[in-house]
């Protein structure tokens, strides 16, 4: 309870008896000028009905009590035992017997950690605030697990499974029933909106990102929170962890068998992390703004969960056609039970609407802060993709990469054709173009297995100026929305800056525009007449700045061509040779790409032959060319690709092979053939145009795969990886070595308090070299807890720095996080640490 010192005028106004008065002034030391007032009562605490806010306190066992001190002694004293309390209500004398509690026993001593959640019984501090008792779940911080449920902090847990939390262990006990990758209900209450509960569903986490839940408890007589495992190791929780990869259905994945060619031909065509640069974020300030922005995604994102139904069997997948149009209605196959719940789509819809929506799906995109890679600028993204793949056991769905931005994220699925929201794997990260390949198991969609199929692509002809198509996307609400365009530019160069922390952007692509869209938050597809896939309508991320030291995060959205995705997939269809990877239990082979790791962009013919471009070639590459008529000139050559040391900044690259190079199409086809000859060296002969000069180059090619980043090192709160292409198409490397990249860092960490922030190479430890993350991995190794270390960086900007910082390996070890493409799972493995954390 709280009480507050109040004047006798103000006693006097509450009903207390002048007679009261005149003793507590007879009886206090001079100048006393009034007394204790009751504020507050705790729910349920041993003040609770019996004190209510008004009641003047006038003795403590028989003793007169006005200051705070004085009844602060008294209960000290008294702590354990119960204590005599006289009071006046409204002039009514009372006497109420209450027991006194340890400030101790009522302030945890323990709290449970569980993907980046901190989770403790109510203290008293916080039950006086905002009135509930004292000992319920509270949520201290969300984390991963509960915020991507849109749990906020300050939350009271109330029901977690079907089960009644009262206390924390009863939470404790209902996660060690549950298996990673199952979706159970939670009913929480918050202090604002105390009188109605809320229900969420809250995945478990089904994959090895952050460590199995750890109850922290105080040791007084160190100082120190230690940890143990708080569920125990025969629990299905660290069982299914142990076990490895779970579907939707928590389902064992099938035996791993390999998939011929012809296999795959059968299936048809078809912690608080901080911001990490220049300035810190808490939880709060990051935007949620993926492919839609705004305070409507929060929204949508609770309003669209839906309860699933997954059914275990799956059925052979059905492709309707225009044939299936009939009467401005959707027909579809009425053989599996699931037939009569397709939606009926109203016959005012356009042609192309009605044949793609069964393809269209809605994406949701959770990132985990614990490990967001590749300067990643959100941990939430929103986006339509389009299914482009489906048989009886997988489903392949194309969507831009600024919806898929990273490969370590959870993605859920929501289909236009069938009320199910299923999970998804990010398969395919291509390294230039502005799209992701998604894959899901049909067999977890059940009955709507029959009544989701994939779209048509029509790669060819290309789409030219003037040509109609239709936009069709999904809503929020998950109704296809479609209108007819035109196209105004089928070949505008994408020209994206890099960002104050660099992230993926496009590079060296032709996008379409359209005279009329929805806006830069809608994306989906662009269609013929028939419903064909011509291009995905994807949206790019950009950063505008405003001045020297502002900048601000943008959105826009351009059309992909449907060509590089359609190569890509009938790549992965055919069984083209190269890395295995397992999707839905099957390994699969999935493609290089070859690359020339150089960013062009385009000069028009009148320019270059401003710069000296003989008119000879102007010609060759206007008759190559007469709509374009440009040239294309090296930007920059990204840092450790073979083209760095040969191609130079104001290059324009005339022809490969003798073959006139007008657009970016051009040198991907040339990189194309190199990969199809047999006796080929992987290296192009071209001709380029420099300082007045036409020099004759041997260029090599790089080969990237579609993985993205696969593994990470966290070392004192800081995020260390690999540099990813967007930091090398900033052209710089250390010479002293580039391979441990500090990509972003945590809030309270060692590397925080002694600044070893973000954007930065670490060259050195203790003096020697760590040239890759092996080479890092063994030098921290032998680094004792508690002491300082001496690191030399090299700033994205060239400059070098020392630091010392001291390692604190009893609250941040050092831990790593890998990527196995042959079993589909992240690992994480313990480095070094104090003590066992059971990660």
């Amino acid at each position: 309870m709280t009480f507050q010192h109040k004047g006798f005028e103000e006693t006097r106004r509450l009903g207390l008896r002048n007679e009261t008065e005149q003793m507590v002034r007879l009886v206090s030391p001079a100048g006393e000028t009034g007394m204790l007032v009751v504020d507050s009562v705790v729910p349920e605490g041993p003040a609770h009905k019996h004190l209510e806010p008004g009641d003047v306190l006038v003795h403590i066992n028989g003793e007169v009590v006005t200051q705070f001190l004085a009844m602060e002694t008294l209960l000290d004293d008294s702590v354990g035992k119960e204590v005599n309390l006289q009071i006046e209500r409204g002039g009514v004398p009372l006497t109420v017997k209450l027991e006194v509690e340890d400030l101790h026993s009522i302030t945890p001593n323990h709290f449970l950690e569980v993907s980046g959640a901190v989770i403790h019984p109510l203290s008293y501090q916080q039950a006086r605030n905002f009135r509930f008792k004292c000992g319920l779940v509270y949520v201290a911080e969300a984390g991963y697990m509960l915020s991507r449920a849109s749990v906020p902090r300050h939350s009271i847990i109330k029901k977690f499974a079907g089960e009644d939390i009262e206390n924390l262990d009863d939470l404790i006990a209902v996660i060690s029933k549950l298996s990673r990758g199952a979706r159970v209900p939670l009913e929480y209450v918050k202090y604002t909106d105390r009188y109605r509960n809320k229900s969420v569903l809250v995945t478990i986490d089904q994959h090895g990102w952050y460590a199995p839940p750890q109850l922290y408890t105080r040791n007084d007589a160190t100082g120190l929170w230690n940890a143990k495992l708080a569920i125990p190791l025969e629990s299905p929780f660290v069982v299914s962890h142990r076990a490895g990869h779970m579907d939707a259905n928590l389902n064992s994945v099938s035996p791993l068998t390999e998939s011929s060619p012809m296999d795959l031909k059968c299936q048809h065509e078809s912690e608080n992390t901080a911001d990490g640069c220049v300035k810190m974020q808490t939880d709060e300030e990051i935007a949620v703004d993926g492919s839609h922005s705004g305070e409507d995604s929060i929204i949508e994102k609770k309003r669209r969960r839906v309860d699933e139904e997954i059914a275990a069997e799956g059925t052979i997948s059905s492709f309707g056609d225009l044939d299936d149009i009939k009467d401005g209605a959707l027909r579809h196959p009425s053989s599996v039970e699931g037939s009569d719940l397709a939606r009926t789509i109203s016959s005012n819809a356009s042609l192309a609407e009605q044949v793609i929506e069964p393809a269209l799906v809605m994406f949701e995109v959770h990132v985990p802060p614990i490990c967001m890679l590749d300067g990643v600028h959100s941990q939430h993204f929103f986006g339509t993709g389009v299914i482009i793949y489906h048989s009886d056991c997988l489903g392949l769905v194309a969507v831009d990469r600024n919806t898929v931005a990273v490969s370590i994220s959870d993605i859920m699925l929501s289909f236009a054709a069938y009320p199910i929201e299923i999970p998804a794997e990010v398969v395919f990260l291509h390294p230039v173009h502005n799209f992701a390949l998604v894959a899901y198991d049909p067999s977890a969609l059940g009955a709507g297995a029959s009544v989701i199929r994939a779209a048509k692509l029509l790669p060819e002809p290309a789409l030219r100026r003037g040509d109609s198509v239709y936009l069709v996307g999904l809503s929020r609400s998950l109704q296809a929305t479609s209108r007819k365009s035109t196209i105004t530019n089928p070949c505008t160069a994408v020209n994206i800056g890099s960002a104050d922390c660099p992230r993926y952007r496009a590079i060296n692509m032709e996008v379409i525009e359209l005279d009329t869209d929805f806006g830069s938050s809608f994306s989906g597809i662009l269609t013929d007449e028939q419903g064909r896939v011509q291009a995905l309508w994807a949206s790019f991320s950009t950063q505008l700045k405003y001045g020297c030291s502002s900048s601000e995060d943008h959105q826009f959205v351009r059309g992909i061509p449907i060509y590089a995705i359609s190569q890509v997939l009938e790549k992965i269809i055919s069984g083209t040779p190269g890395p295995f990877r397992l999707i839905n239990g099957i390994r699969r082979p999935m493609p290089l790409v070859r690359l020339l790791e150089v960013e062009l962009y385009p000069t028009l013919l009148s320019k270059a032959r401003s710069y000296g471009l003989s008119d000879n070639w102007v010609q060759a590459l206007a008759k190559k060319d007469p709509v374009r008529r440009q040239v294309l000139r090296v930007k920059g050559c990204l840092a450790g690709s073979k083209a760095e040391k040969l191609l130079e900044q104001g290059d324009m690259i005339l022809a490969i092979n003798k073959e006139p190079i007008t657009c970016f199409l051009d040198i991907e086809n040339a990189c194309q053939k190199l990969d199809q000859s047999i006796d080929s060296d992987g290296v192009l002969n071209m001709t380029i145009f420099r300082q007045g000069k036409e020099i004759d180059l041997i260029v090599g090619t790089d080969v990237r795969d579609g993985n993205g980043s696969t593994r990470m090192v966290n070392w004192c709160g800081s995020i260390i990886q690999d540099p990813h292409s967007a930091v090398r198409a900033l052209g710089f490397l250390p010479k002293e070595g580039h391979g441990v990249y500090v990509a972003r860092w945590c809030h309270g960490s060692p590397v925080h308090r002694y600044g070893l922030y973000a954007l930065q190479w670490i060259v050195e430890v203790n003096g020697q070299p760590t040239p890759d993350l092996e080479s890092f991995i063994e030098v921290v190794k032998g680094l004792e807890d508690r002491e300082f270390v001496r690191v030399k960086t090299v700033h994205l900007n060239g400059k070098p720095r020392v630091l010392t910082l001291k390692q604190d390996l009893h609250y941040w070890p050092t831990w790593e996080l890998t990527f196995e493409p042959e079993t589909d799972t992240w690992k994480r493995r313990t480095i070094k640490a104090l003590q066992p954390t059971g990660a």
